[in-house]
């Protein structure tokens, strides 16, 4: 019996399912049901719809039973100890969280709920907070609103690191049949103790923590910020942060609504420029020297700076590089800065701020893409005389302090709110003027990111091909620049071009090919591991911006011009 065959039978006891096949066309059924959505390390993420390839109460329950497997063989009786369960405003999120936590009660795991949408930062910190056995957060991120998605979080607040997922992985695979998954109904959870809903309590706790990552908490608050959550869940604790620590705030309005629809913006992403169109309206209308906007979990987080009279949107590698060098220097200034500590980025993030750290003193360390591998390395942190003292990457993602074990963009949009007002009441300068001030330091450093669609039945296997190329095939120049090396991490090798030299990588195995050119240039290409592009990433360093950005522009073309070979042959 096929899938489709096997949903079909279903619908006789749910009818929204012949419902829902009815709608679909012919192609639109073959990729619902060509195969099951995937559920890997990163969780899992698609398109909400009927069918075995889709995010639908269905293919969620049978996550949420390899989950459940997985806790009572882990912590047995420990179970009473519970999963706090999250959601952003996307469509049905509410419902997936609940049905999260139905299935969840079938295996007698305590759930705590919060009463309304939270954000992903909050749901790290609540696991902690309440000495909870993990986490469920389902949100689908920046994604466009036909999505929706699911991630998993262990005891220390941060997403499911490989072999902790691997695990869960197995166990959602032995599921044969996605209809007879037991699940438990709320009221009798509520009544055996086993459903919890959560309130302020745990939002004060967290709000007092993001506000403590201040260095100057008493300096006059002159800049005027405009902040927009773009729909998401950062609207209420963002606008409480803000307000309590004294910033002069506005927001937009229409934009701190939770639409799951995200009406007034194309991609409710703050790596995206056009994301900030009614931000900056608004901001020309108030005087604003600064625009924030944060993702619909709210764990990223974009800025605008108002720069000669015109406002700059900066990359992730920009703000991150900016934060870190605003904080160190000043906590030298104070004479706070930690003797050992540790500063954690990724392997497609830019070599700045790994520069700005070292002439602190401070080692760094770059984990595989995915903030989960810097979560799990400040856990290593813990009990040794080596203070974490940040961390983050490309994708507008950063950690000042590791309360949060996951990217936060509440401790960091205040963390960045401080540092453009400090540079703005004591020095007269904006981000933009000192960002140059750290190019003038320690060299300009530029960065590009290509993202590829690959949609449909045919975008595996398309990305797959792309990827085996790069993998099996020689490429020794790049621009007209020469590859040093080439690293592996799915072979878990780095080879020397030139002399053939290699050497084991010890990272965890994934599909990623990077290579290093002279020059302070690499590549790295990767599929993503929850959307269906394939994502492409440039960085170099050269005497001045316009040199650097001219060498980005060389090895794309060439990057291009083998993809485009191989994707036609």
């Amino acid at each position: 019996m096929t899938n489709l065959e096997k949903w079909q039978l279903q619908g006789k006891k749910d009818p929204s399912i012949l419902k829902e096949i009815k709608k679909l066309s012919k192609d639109e059924l073959l990729d619902a049901f060509r195969t099951d959505l995937t559920f890997g390390t990163g969780g899992m993420r698609g398109i909400m719809g009927v069918g075995t390839n889709r995010m639908n109460t269905y293919t969620l329950r049978k996550a949420n039973y390899g989950l459940g497997k997985y806790l009572v063989d882990r912590y047995k009786e420990e179970v009473s100890r519970g999963v706090v369960i999250s959601h952003d405003n996307r469509l049905n999120s509410r419902e997936f969280a609940i049905e999260s936590a139905k299935v969840l009660g079938a295996f007698g795991i305590k759930c705590y709920m919060f009463d309304s949408l939270r954000t992903t930062p909050e749901l790290s910190f609540s696991v902690r907070y309440l000495k909870a056995i993990g986490g469920i957060m389902v949100t689908a991120s920046h994604n466009p609103s036909k999505y929706n998605g699911y991630k998993i979080y262990d005891e220390d607040g941060c997403q499911y690191t490989i072999d902790a997922a691997d695990k869960v992985i197995a166990e959602v695979n032995k599921v044969e049949d996605v209809f007879e998954i037991p699940v438990m109904d709320i009221d009798m959870m509520t009544s055996l103790g086993l459903y919890k809903i959560l309130g302020s309590d745990v939002d004060d706790a967290f709000a007092e923590q993001a506000e403590s990552v201040q260095l100057f908490k008493d300096l006059e608050k002159k800049i005027k910020i405009v902040y927009t959550p773009l729909h998401g869940t950062g609207a209420d604790m963002a606008k409480k942060v803000l307000t309590d620590t004294g910033y002069d705030a506005s927001f937009v309005q229409v934009q701190m609504e939770h639409d799951p629809y995200f009406k007034s913006v194309a991609l409710p992403n703050p790596e995206d420029p056009n994301a900030f169109k009614l931000a900056e309206e608004l901001g020309k209308k108030v005087g604003a020297e600064l625009l924030i906007a944060t993702d619909p979990d709210a764990d990223r987080v974009g800025i605008g700076v108002l720069h000669e009279g015109k406002y700059h949107y900066l990359t992730g590698n920009q703000t991150g590089a900016l934060l870190l060098y605003f904080r160190l220097s000043k906590e030298k200034e104070m004479g706070i800065l930690p003797k050992k500590g540790k500063v954690f980025n990724t392997i497609v993030t830019s070599e700045l701020g790994a520069s700005i750290a070292k002439s602190f003193g401070f080692t760094v360390f770059s984990t595989l893409t995915g903030f989960k591998f810097i979560g799990e390395q400040a856990k290593l942190l813990e009990g040794t005389d080596t203070e974490f003292i940040f961390g983050y990457e490309e994708s507008y993602g950063y950690i000042i302090k590791d309360y949060v074990r996951d990217k936060d963009s509440i401790q960091s949009l205040l963390a960045i709110a401080e540092m453009a007002n400090y540079y703005y009441v004591k020095e007269n300068k904006t981000l933009v003027t000192v960002l140059d001030e750290v190019y003038k330091k320690y060299g300009y450093y530029k960065e590009y990111t290509r993202n590829m669609q690959f949609e449909g039945a045919t975008g595996p296997e398309k990305m797959a091909k792309i990827t085996n190329y790069f993998r099996n095939n020689e490429v020794t120049k790049l621009g007209g620049v020469d590859i040093l090396i080439k690293e592996d991490y799915e072979l878990s090798k780095r080879v020397q071009l030139q002399s053939q030299l290699e050497t084991k990588i010890t990272l965890p195995k994934s599909n990623v090919i990077k290579y290093i050119l002279d020059n302070d240039a690499w590549v790295v290409i990767r599929p993503s591991g929850t959307e269906p592009k394939l994502k492409v990433y440039y960085s170099c360093k050269a005497s001045s911006m316009e040199e650097a950005q001219e060498l980005i522009n060389k090895i794309d073309g060439d990057v291009l011009s083998i993809i485009e070979q191989v994707s036609n042959a």
